[in-house]
C-alpha cells in the first residue's frame, strides 16, 4: 500500500468570517482532489470558553464562560501545503488563539487498487 499522507485540518469560525477564510486557505494550498478546488466541509457547532486574566478575546469577558454558535470547518491538504494552510487560517480567524486541529490521515486512492475490475 502507497501511504498517501494528507492531512485533514478542522477549525471552529465565526459564521461572518467562513467565506474569507475558505477562500484564504484555498489560494494558499494546492488542490488535493484531481479537477476540483475549494473543497471544505463545514456546518454550525456551539463552542464554549472561558478568556483568563491576560487574554484578549474576540468574543467573551474576562473570567466569564462564553457560548457562542460557530461553523466547524473542515478540510485536506498535502503535507508541503500544511504550513500555508495554517497561516491562511491565521490570516483570517479573528480569535486571539484559535483551536486548529491537525490530524493525519491516509487518501482513500492509497488503500485501493488501482483497477478496480482486478477484485483485490
Amino acid at each position: 500500500m502507497n501511504a498517501d499522507i494528507l492531512y485533514k485540518i478542522g477549525v471552529n469560525i465565526p459564521e461572518e468570517f467562513l467565506q474569507k477564510m475558505m477562500d484564504s486557505v484555498n489560494d494558499s494550498i494546492e488542490p488535493v482532489y484531481p479537477g476540483y478546488d475549494r473543497t471544505f466541509s463545514y456546518w454550525k457547532v456551539t463552542g464554549t470558553w472561558r478568556p483568563l486574566p491576560g487574554s484578549d478575546p474576540f468574543l467573551g469577558n474576562i473570567g466569564e464562560i462564553e457560548i457562542a454558535e460557530e461553523m466547524r470547518v473542515e478540510f485536506a491538504v498535502r503535507e508541503k501545503d500544511l504550513r500555508p494552510a495554517i497561516e491562511a487560517v491565521r490570516r483570517v480567524h479573528p480569535y486571539e488563539e484559535p483551536a486548529i486541529d491537525v490530524i493525519p490521515m491516509i487518501g482513500w486512492k492509497s488503500v485501493i487498487t488501482a483497477d478496480p475490475s482486478d477484485g483485490t
